[in-house]
């Protein structure tokens, strides 16, 4: 099966684009492709017109327009073979994922053909402004240190979030209270006008003011959300981070964001890892580097090194005599796993040969004697100009 094409070559614009950019590029291709526009040709224009909308609402959305450039149009998947989550860590855990489905978050095309044709072609791209909306996706922060990105943790994050009123269930009414049809739009939330236009008359229609387009109408607001419908409470989350994970990548927990209106779903809740520096270890993707002092001799006649390891253990390691400064020895999977696999990186570690900045006079002849029998020329003490 053939891979998707890139999301930024569907819409005509360079990864630089900005948000204004993608907007103009993806109403121009909407009234392009749509179904509707197209009826000799309805099939093909569909498909076009869903993956436009596809592209647009990936790359309009801050946080999966940065997964998207980072892990590419199918996403990090895999993850010990689940079908989005890392191994054991699935469920509603932490995951890198994102979904689109179709034509979700295409809540501006009926004003783009609005626009143009006065409400669009027979009502079928006018938007249901009366249906469910997916509640809104939040963001966060989660510092770990390198031990941890290394072998994976948990953490427990705090967030400040709407959440369902206890006392209405989110109805916005007081209880016992009742709940009207607008009179205005006779609960269809929206107002039916006709235009008189060149082309003829065209049917538009627009959110009634007087319902907000709910189509209700509440008498007597809940006392405790003061007819909002939600509260603003501080919520605990628990997120599994997966080993192997990089500085700045994202965990994405589903329905942990902001609660949906009108039976819509939850949102999400995009959480940023950033990983603290170490004083010893340094990274490159699934390599650990870190440098290794030895000694004068250790280098000269080799030895066999105690290498620590990021998690506490320590591995052996020979390294040759003639050893020389700089000189660079891999251990292999020893570095971090790769979050979207089987495979582990390797430990790589340079030796520095530390010179002795002080020597006793035992130490010092030895080394004298060392050097006349390698035919060096042994170091003189020189007491003045003259000698």
């Amino acid at each position: 099966m053939a891979g998707k094409r890139d999301y930024y070559e569907v819409l005509g614009v360079s990864k630089t684009a900005t948000d204004e950019e993608l907007k103009k590029a993806y109403r121009k291709l909407a009234k392009k492709y749509h179904p509707d526009a197209n009826p000799d040709n309805k099939k093909e224009a569909e498909a076009k017109f869903k993956e436009v909308n596809e592209a647009y609402e990936t790359l309009s959305n801050p946080e999966k327009r940065r997964m998207y450039d980072q892990f590419g149009p199918d996403g990090p998947q895999g993850f010990g073979g689940g079908t989005g989550g890392f191994g054991g860590f699935g469920g509603q855990n932490g995951y890198y994922s994102y979904t689109t489905s179709g034509f979700d978050g295409f809540d501006d095309l009926g004003d783009i053909f609005s626009s143009i044709f006065g409400g669009g072609f027979g009502g079928s791209s006018r938007t249901n402004k009366t249906g469910p909306v997916k509640g809104a996706d939040l963001k966060a922060t989660v510092d770990i240190t390198f031990e941890e990105a290394y072998t994976g943790v948990e953490k427990e994050i705090v967030i400040t979030r709407d959440e369902i009123c206890p006392t209405c269930h989110g109805n916005k009414a007081k209880p016992g209270s009742n709940i009207l049809t607008c009179s205005v739009c006779h609960g269809t939330g929206t107002i039916k006008q006709v235009q008189t236009t060149i082309l003829g008359q065209m049917q538009t229609q627009r959110t009634c003011s007087n319902c907000k387009g709910t189509g209700k109408v509440i008498s007597e607001p809940c006392d405790t959300c003061r007819g909002k419908g939600t509260v603003r409470k501080q919520a605990r989350i628990k997120v599994k981070i997966p080993a192997g994970i990089d500085d700045n990548q994202t965990i994405v927990l589903r329905g942990e964001g902001e609660p949906g209106e009108r039976g819509g779903t939850k949102g999400d809740l995009y959480i940023v890892v950033r990983l603290k520096k170490h004083s010893i270890y340094t990274r490159r993707n699934e390599r650990i580097f870190c440098d290794i002092p030895i000694t004068f001799t250790q280098a000269t006649l080799g030895a066999e090194l105690n290498i620590p390891m990021v998690d506490g253990t320590t591995e052996k390691y020979k390294i040759p005599e003639g050893t020389q400064t700089g000189t660079s020895f891999i251990i292999k999977n020893k570095g971090f796993k790769s979050v979207n696999g089987s495979y582990q990186g390797d430990f790589v570690f340079t030796v520095q040969v530390q010179i002795p900045k002080r020597l006793t006079k035992e130490q010092r002849d030895l080394l004298t004697e060392l050097a006349k029998t390698m035919g060096e020329q042994p170091p003189v003490k020189k007491r003045g100009f003259f000698g």
